[in-house]
Protein backbone atom coordinates (compact mmCIF):
# COMPACT_ATOMS: atom_id res chain seq x y z
CA UNK A 1 0.00 0.00 0.00
CA UNK A 2 3.00 2.48 0.12
CA UNK A 3 2.85 5.28 -2.19
CA UNK A 4 -1.34 4.49 -2.38
CA UNK A 5 -3.24 7.76 -1.90
CA UNK A 6 -5.65 7.44 0.85
CA UNK A 7 -8.80 9.38 0.77
CA UNK A 8 -8.87 10.42 5.10
CA UNK A 9 -8.97 13.82 6.05
CA UNK A 10 -6.74 15.44 8.81
CA UNK A 11 -8.32 17.38 11.93
CA UNK A 12 -8.82 20.94 11.45
CA UNK A 13 -8.64 20.88 7.59
CA UNK A 14 -9.29 24.39 6.05
CA UNK A 15 -12.73 25.40 5.12
CA UNK A 16 -11.70 28.65 3.40
CA UNK A 17 -14.80 30.95 3.32
CA UNK A 18 -16.93 29.72 6.34
CA UNK A 19 -18.41 27.10 4.09
CA UNK A 20 -18.37 23.52 3.80
CA UNK A 21 -15.12 22.11 2.32
CA UNK A 22 -15.74 20.73 -1.01
CA UNK A 23 -13.07 17.77 -0.73
CA UNK A 24 -11.55 16.21 1.88
CA UNK A 25 -8.18 14.46 2.07
CA UNK A 26 -6.58 13.78 -0.90
CA UNK A 27 -9.73 15.50 -3.30
CA UNK A 28 -8.73 18.57 -0.84
CA UNK A 29 -5.16 18.65 -1.99
CA UNK A 30 -5.48 17.57 -5.34
CA UNK A 31 -7.76 20.63 -6.05
CA UNK A 32 -5.66 22.93 -4.34
CA UNK A 33 -2.61 21.44 -6.19
CA UNK A 34 -4.63 22.10 -9.48
CA UNK A 35 -4.89 26.10 -8.92
CA UNK A 36 -1.72 26.48 -7.26
CA UNK A 37 0.82 28.65 -9.26
CA UNK A 38 3.89 28.32 -8.08
CA UNK A 39 7.54 28.57 -9.53
CA UNK A 40 8.25 25.22 -8.04
CA UNK A 41 5.23 23.82 -8.39
CA UNK A 42 6.64 19.90 -10.16
CA UNK A 43 8.67 19.93 -7.33
CA UNK A 44 5.84 20.32 -4.26
CA UNK A 45 4.30 17.17 -6.15
CA UNK A 46 7.16 15.29 -6.58
CA UNK A 47 7.63 15.88 -2.40
CA UNK A 48 4.10 15.27 -1.55
CA UNK A 49 4.12 12.06 -3.53
CA UNK A 50 7.75 11.21 -1.44
CA UNK A 51 6.21 12.13 1.77
CA UNK A 52 2.81 9.86 1.05
CA UNK A 53 5.10 7.09 0.12
CA UNK A 54 7.07 7.12 3.31
CA UNK A 55 4.40 5.57 5.65
CA UNK A 56 1.27 4.04 5.06
CA UNK A 57 -0.13 5.80 7.98
CA UNK A 58 -0.16 9.02 6.50
CA UNK A 59 -2.96 11.06 4.94
CA UNK A 60 -2.93 14.73 3.86
CA UNK A 61 -5.59 17.73 3.95
CA UNK A 62 -4.80 21.34 3.07
CA UNK A 63 -4.07 23.66 6.37
CA UNK A 64 -2.52 27.18 6.23
CA UNK A 65 -2.76 26.97 2.63
CA UNK A 66 -0.53 24.19 2.29
CA UNK A 67 -0.27 20.44 1.68
CA UNK A 68 -0.02 18.80 5.68
CA UNK A 69 0.37 15.35 6.12
CA UNK A 70 -1.15 13.64 9.49
CA UNK A 71 -1.22 10.42 11.42
CA UNK A 72 -4.25 9.28 12.60
CA UNK A 73 -6.17 12.81 12.24
CA UNK A 74 -2.54 14.62 13.95
CA UNK A 75 -0.73 17.10 11.90
CA UNK A 76 2.89 15.95 11.59
CA UNK A 77 4.20 17.69 8.51
CA UNK A 78 3.20 20.66 6.63
CA UNK A 79 4.57 22.57 3.49
CA UNK A 80 5.01 25.92 3.81
CA UNK A 81 5.21 27.21 0.16
CA UNK A 82 6.08 30.60 0.66
CA UNK A 83 9.26 31.10 -1.08
CA UNK A 84 10.03 31.63 -4.39
CA UNK A 85 12.99 29.93 -5.30
CA UNK A 86 12.22 26.85 -2.39
CA UNK A 87 10.11 25.77 -0.13
CA UNK A 88 9.98 23.99 3.45
CA UNK A 89 8.79 20.98 4.86
CA UNK A 90 8.01 21.59 8.75
CA UNK A 91 8.42 18.83 10.91
CA UNK A 92 6.29 19.18 13.93
CA UNK A 93 3.65 18.16 16.48
CA UNK A 94 0.49 20.09 16.35
CA UNK A 95 0.12 23.34 15.85
CA UNK A 96 1.22 24.08 19.43
CA UNK A 97 5.15 22.98 20.71
CA UNK A 98 4.61 20.24 23.59
CA UNK A 99 6.90 20.74 26.67
CA UNK A 100 7.26 17.21 27.15
CA UNK A 101 10.52 15.63 27.00
CA UNK A 102 10.30 15.41 23.40
CA UNK A 103 13.76 14.37 21.26
CA UNK A 104 14.77 13.52 18.05
CA UNK A 105 17.65 12.39 16.73
CA UNK A 106 18.66 13.46 12.78
CA UNK A 107 20.33 11.12 10.97
CA UNK A 108 19.69 12.29 7.69
CA UNK A 109 21.53 16.08 8.10
CA UNK A 110 18.43 17.51 6.69
CA UNK A 111 16.29 18.99 9.47
CA UNK A 112 16.95 22.84 10.91
CA UNK A 113 15.92 23.04 14.28
CA UNK A 114 13.25 25.70 15.39
CA UNK A 115 12.28 24.40 18.42
CA UNK A 116 12.65 21.06 19.86
CA UNK A 117 9.62 19.53 18.15
CA UNK A 118 10.09 21.22 15.13
CA UNK A 119 12.27 21.68 12.41
CA UNK A 120 11.94 22.24 8.93
CA UNK A 121 13.52 20.69 5.57
CA UNK A 122 14.24 23.32 2.58
CA UNK A 123 13.51 22.29 -0.67
CA UNK A 124 14.60 23.69 -4.06
CA UNK A 125 14.68 22.86 -7.80
CA UNK A 126 14.14 19.36 -8.99
CA UNK A 127 18.20 18.46 -8.89
CA UNK A 128 17.74 19.50 -4.84
CA UNK A 129 14.65 17.18 -4.83
CA UNK A 130 16.04 14.13 -6.14
CA UNK A 131 19.53 14.65 -3.84
CA UNK A 132 17.39 14.62 -1.24
CA UNK A 133 15.05 12.03 -1.77
CA UNK A 134 16.19 8.85 -0.02
CA UNK A 135 17.23 11.11 2.93
CA UNK A 136 13.87 12.83 3.03
CA UNK A 137 11.68 9.77 2.91
CA UNK A 138 13.47 8.36 6.04
CA UNK A 139 13.68 11.57 7.47
CA UNK A 140 9.59 11.42 6.98
CA UNK A 141 9.67 7.84 8.50
CA UNK A 142 11.85 8.22 11.38
CA UNK A 143 9.93 11.85 12.08
CA UNK A 144 6.71 9.26 12.26
CA UNK A 145 7.91 6.96 14.44
CA UNK A 146 9.21 9.35 16.74
CA UNK A 147 6.29 11.86 16.75
CA UNK A 148 3.31 9.21 17.32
Amino acid sequence: MAGELRLVACKGADKKGGGEMPQAGTEQVEQYLSKLEHLLKAEIEEVRRIVLAADDRLTEHVKWNAPSFCVDGEDRITMNLRGRDSFLLVFHRGAKAKQDGFAFRDDTGLMAWAAADRATVKLGDMNDVQEKRERLAQAVVNWIEASI
